[in-house]
């Protein structure tokens, strides 16, 4: 069966958010986050300018610059009209200003979303308010999106703007999941299975998120021992990010993850009607991915494409398990005659309680919500 036209939507404003986080990522490894110096202009143009010569220096806010320098701790007298003017990069420019560029389809999708989620809030009210709630992060992200280019690159605002983003793509993956009479499911062959795979799934969205989280901070501190140690060897300042204790919990917690995904992936081939599908699949050979490029990463090289290829896969990887948990929600329910009928949908239908109806004897078999 295809997708409504909601789902369409919904798909289009997830798929839109990824690519803006591989957008992103290259922003961050090319070190282009300020190639943009103030928002929600470019150093002072709406479309900006591919040569120094073309900015005119007398619109842009130096006093707020200067401002901005006191508060990551440099001398505002140091921000100058000269000081602005070596700092100009047409690459780092243009790749910040593409960047801005890729958050417009965000925005266009999630609120045709929202719009169309009103067709949506009698039969699937939590399909509507996971649409709001999307709108609303949209949103504040955009706002902390100039808090970013204001702050200097401030750590805690990086970090505070990606956790925005995740909890965003699993508001979309509902959306997409759910916008529909009859949402994909997983058929498990039994009941106790089916508990336990939810909770092993549920616990592997956990380890995945604080990962995340975890390798946003490990990039804060690679930035910022770059710029503390900038005339130093590499090789001198990686060995104190090695010893930090964010690094190696964000080094252990790699193993946690394809732990948890290898044991999801046993029980359900173990248990599930037909096998493993494509959601499981995709899991899998993105755990593997990571772990490669994390090897690549630690013991051979930190190359750019490395990263942007981790950052953009960790979000893919995100989304697919959003949609692995998803499709778990399903509901049991086993008729005085032996028979397996539906039980009905009631809210988000992901966190009902198995209620045994059937007779002593009777078939457990799980059916869709």
């Amino acid at each position: 069966m295809g997708m409504t036209r909601f789902q369409k939507l919904a798909t289009g404003a997830l798929v839109s958010v990824l690519i803006l986080m591989f957008v992103g990522a290259i922003v961050r490894v090319t070190g282009s986050g300020m190639g943009c110096p103030d928002w929600p202009t470019c150093w002072g143009c709406l479309i900006p300018p591919t040569q120094v010569e073309q900015v005119d220096f007398s619109k842009l806010p130096i006093e707020k610059f200067q401002r901005k320098a006191e508060r990551m701790g440099r001398d505002p007298a140091s921000i100058t009209v000269e000081s602005l003017r070596k700092e100009f990069n047409p690459r780092h420019v243009w790749t910040e200003f593409l960047n801005r560029m890729s958050s417009m389809p965000v925005g266009f999708f999630t609120l045709a979303t929202f719009i169309a989620a009103f067709w949506q809030r009698q039969k699937r009210p939590l399909v509507f308010w996971m649409a709001f709630a999307s709108v609303a992060v949209v949103l504040v992200n955009a706002w902390m999106g100039a808090r970013v280019v204001y702050s200097g690159l401030k750590p805690g605002v990086l970090t505070a703007h990606l956790a925005l983003a995740m909890s965003l793509i699993g508001m979309l993956v509902y959306c997409a999941w759910r916008g529909t009479d009859t949402p994909w499911q997983i058929r498990i062959n039994n009941a106790a299975a089916l508990v336990k795979l939810r909770w092993v799934v549920t616990i592997l969205l956990g380890v995945i998120v604080a990962e995340g989280i975890l390798g946003s901070q490990v990039r804060e501190m690679t930035d910022a021992l770059a710029k503390t140690h900038a005339l130093a060897a590499r090789s001198t300042w990686t060995r104190e990010l090695e010893g930090s204790w964010i690094y190696l919990v964000h080094r252990s917690f790699s193993w946690a993850v394809l732990g948890m995904t290898l044991w999801a992936w046993t029980l359900t081939r173990r248990h599930r009607i037909g096998g493993a599908g494509r959601v499981e699949r995709t899991v899998l050979g993105i755990v593997y991915s990571q772990m490669l490029l994390g090897v690549v990463m630690a013991q051979i090289h930190i190359s750019s494409w490395v990263q942007v290829l981790h950052v953009g896969l960790a979000a893919i990887l995100l989304a697919f398990v959003w949609l692995w948990r998803f499709g778990l929600a399903t509901s049991i329910r086993d008729g005085p005659d032996g028979t397996t009928h539906p039980s009905p949908v009631r809210g988000a239908g992901c966190f009902e309680k198995f209620r045994n109806h059937g007779a002593r004897g009777g078939r457990w078999e799980v059916t869709e919500i």
